[in-house]
């Protein structure tokens, strides 16, 4: 991978990452969470999976001295079985997989940050229009922004393992976009907690310095400009860059690109696949724009079935 772009000089160190991943945890372990699971699930009488129906449900989190926020979750029938996390992109939706429920796996769909709820999205955390994370991490130096929703993981998580359903220390990871970055770095931050793999689909957070370089998705460079110190900017994304956690994946990843995904482009994820010590699969689609496809659902179920 060419490290010569200018804004990786910028970027923490292994050893600073290493505590970033630690502060994460020390924040995590030192607050109480009440949590609800609501009667709720989302299906309607005209709309609906019958045979999920007292199952499924939305679970709200409520963190001291945090926003509230809320998780999908989905257990196994018959269990206990391992843990499947699935985290949301950039557009703050909650997703359902019953799919994956009926290969045998406990589904916890986590919207972090309250961003979307059962009914909708917060339009009201919204700032110039869009999910205001990305800029939070800049502005506060990698202190607030992805911390935070990283904590919000941790907690929904250890809500999930105290479930009878599940299997303590077979805990894997999957998404697309912001999910799948995201993903990614929750292997990272649970290197030796359990974390069994990771599927990573389009991820966003892989190599900003590059998919800068390419001209894609200029706006989330956009808060970059409102600092003082764009050095201390760029070195807040380095912490959340999936490059500065490749060597903490000791697990089995699968990736997937798009050739005509235009926001992430595949050189970007290519470039993080050939950094990674151990397991892996880079699965290179020429058509697929900026999606979740059929074709990463099919991957994954395979790839859990094999390492989870």
């Amino acid at each position: 991978m060419d490290r010569n772009y200018e804004e990786f000089k910028n970027y923490p160190k292994p050893e600073e990452v290493d505590k970033w991943v630690e502060s994460i945890w020390k924040m995590a372990n030192s607050i109480i969470c009440n949590v609800e699971v609501l009667s709720d699930n989302g299906f309607s009488f005209s709309l609906g999976i019958r045979h999920v129906k007292n199952e499924f449900s939305y679970v709200k989190f409520m963190p001291e001295g945090m926003d509230e926020f809320y998780g999908y979750w989905q257990p196994v029938m018959s269990g206990p079985a391992p843990l499947l996390v699935h985290t949301p992109g950039y557009s703050a939706e909650i997703s359902t997989h019953p799919e994956l429920v009926s290969l045998g796996y406990n589904v916890l769909h986590i919207s972090p940050l309250g961003y979307a709820t059962p009914n909708g999205p917060d339009e009201t955390k919204k700032r110039d229009n869009t999910w205001p994370v990305l800029a939070d991490t800049i502005s506060s130096h990698g202190e607030k922004g992805y911390k935070q929703w990283l904590v919000n993981c941790i907690l929904a998580i250890k809500w999930a393992v105290e479930q009878t359903e599940v299997i303590e220390n077979r805990i894997s990871f999957f998404g697309t976009s912001q999910g799948g970055g995201c993903s990614m770095l929750l292997g990272s931050i649970f290197k030796d907690k359990g974390v069994r793999c990771v599927a990573a689909d389009e991820p966003f957070l892989t190599n900003l310095p590059m998919i800068k370089s390419l001209g894609s998705i200029t706006y989330n460079y956009e808060p970059l400009s409102s600092v003082d110190n764009i050095e201390g900017g760029w070195r807040a994304l380095g912490f959340v860059d999936t490059i500065s956690h490749v060597k903490r994946l000791n697990c089995p990843v699968l990736l997937t690109a798009g050739g005509n995904d235009i926001l992430f482009p595949a050189e970007a994820i290519k470039t993080f696949s050939e950094l990674l010590p151990g397991t892996f699969s880079y699965n290179y689609f020429d058509h697929l724009e900026h999606r979740c496809s059929r074709e990463f659902i099919t991957l994954l179920s395979s790839w859990v079935r094999m390492y989870a």
